[in-house]
């Protein structure tokens, strides 16, 4: 689908405040309502906003730890990197899974509330996963940056 400036003007500004009206939004693209509601239409119909979220503040909830995992895989096979992909889908823990290349296979972002949680974690998920070879945590001291924007080009 063919973005122009004013559909790009647009997704910029929805990924910053996607919970602004339409009639604002119209008038700080410098669009009638109806034809801004028409092209966001028209976004959301070919699949380039997939959804609406709400971002939570996770500090103001419960205290939490960010848990960065690196999996080696015993055999590159297809069907048991299917089955994995599978279960980190289905892992309410896992936020964030990247297949990757170089020394490791995966990269995982975990989320758990305590370290007895990120045990258990482990327990159900890759210990009990034959074809992992290994894995590596790094525990997160402090989330630096976090932008949930996608790159939309020029």
């Amino acid at each position: 689908m063919f973005l122009d400036r004013i559909d790009k003007t647009i997704l910029r500004y929805l990924q910053q405040n996607a919970s602004t009206s339409n009639v604002k939004l119209a008038s700080i693209i410098g669009l009638s309502p109806p034809a801004c509601f028409k092209r966001v239409k028209r976004l959301k119909n070919a699949g380039i906003i997939v959804s609406q979220v709400t971002l939570l503040d996770q500090s103001k909830l419960v205290t939490c730890l960010h848990m960065l995992v690196n999996i080696k895989m015993e055999r590159d096979r297809l069907d048991l990197y299917n089955e994995f992909i599978k279960h980190m889908k289905a892992a309410i823990e896992v936020k964030q899974c990247y297949q990757v290349t170089g020394e490791i296979d995966f990269v995982l972002l975990v989320t758990v509330e305590n370290m007895q949680d990120y045990e258990y974690f482990c327990q159900r998920y890759l210990y009990s996963d034959d074809n992992i070879k290994n894995f590596t945590t790094h525990i997160s001291m402090n989330r630096i940056k976090f932008d949930t924007s996608a790159v939309i080009p020029e």
